[in-house]
């Protein structure tokens, strides 16, 4: 049985649903209640900052997809060790190898897994295509998006994407160990995403750009202080590292990613 955390998010729901289809046995977890979830699976409410509060989702469990959340990894890794999980998939950052000052957290997962004695597999993500859903309200009044560093581009990944390389993961053997970049095809700035959607919708969204302090402050009401100074750094002044297309995606499922215009393609209900 495979147990997925956060799985009513953008890449723990289709996960849930690659694995269903599939014929396994799945456990959904979230903090919330369940929704959107395929007929027959089970769900169990549980918060990754109370590791005891993932026992009954680990019962039975053999391998584990875990999101980096919470301030105890050592104790989420321990309670799944403790519930005979096997195999743990771990959706981490790519800061951690470029930001490593910025992106202590992820890392802190990573360093326990790797001290875990358990096979694991990191999924390094640079943004998720899904980071815009940020604009849906606005572009839904006013068919606006506003973001800094508008002609900057970062290679975006499809969190289908990130859900099937997991996915491969937790099943298929010889990824134990493993440590994948996941991106997207090619970069695309916020100004180039902006107009995917509104080609979507078919209709124009008209990009605004903002300042640094603009962007900071509104970051600011929901993530930490060094979190949101190691983003802006990547969104406006990336390294190569993380304006490099990877090869990951390819590589474990045998196909090009997925472009940014396919994700807004299948996503215009929010932005309507």
């Amino acid at each position: 049985m495979i147990t997925v955390t956060g799985a009513t998010g953008n890449v723990g729901r289709e996960l849930v649903r690659i694995l269903a289809e599939g014929g396994e046995a799945v456990t959904a977890v979230s903090r919330g209640e369940a929704r959107d979830l395929p007929v027959g699976v089970p769900h169990v409410r549980a918060d990754l900052a109370d590791p005891g509060s993932l026992r009954p989702a680990l019962d039975g469990a053999d391998a584990l997809f875990l999101l980096v959340a919470g301030d105890d990894p050592q104790g989420v890794v321990d309670a799944a060790r403790a519930a005979g999980v096997r195999r743990v998939v771990l959706v981490s950052s790519l800061g951690v190898a470029t930001r490593p000052d910025a992106y202590r957290h992820p890392a802190a997962f990573e360093t326990a897994l790797r001290g875990s004695g358990l096979d694991w597999t990191v999924l390094r993500c640079g943004g998720l295509n899904s980071n815009a859903f940020a604009w849906a309200g606005a572009i839904r009044a006013d068919r606006v998006a506003a973001a800094p560093f508008g002609d900057v581009g970062l290679p975006m990944v499809d969190p289908a994407d990130v859900a099937e390389v997991a996915a491969a993961a937790l099943l298929q053997p010889g990824h134990a160990g493993a440590v994948y970049e996941l991106t997207g095809p090619a970069p695309t700035t916020p100004r180039e995403r902006a107009a995917a959607i509104g080609a979507a919708l078919g209709e124009p969204v008209r990009f605004v750009e903002q300042t640094r302090e603009e962007a900071r402050e509104q970051m600011l009401a929901f993530m930490p202080e060094p979190v949101v100074e190691g983003t802006l750094a990547i969104l406006g002044e990336p390294l190569r590292a993380e304006r490099r297309v990877s090869p990951d995606v390819e590589r474990v499922l045998g196909r090009a990613p997925r472009p940014f215009a396919e994700w807004a393609s299948r996503s215009t209900a929010a932005f309507r």
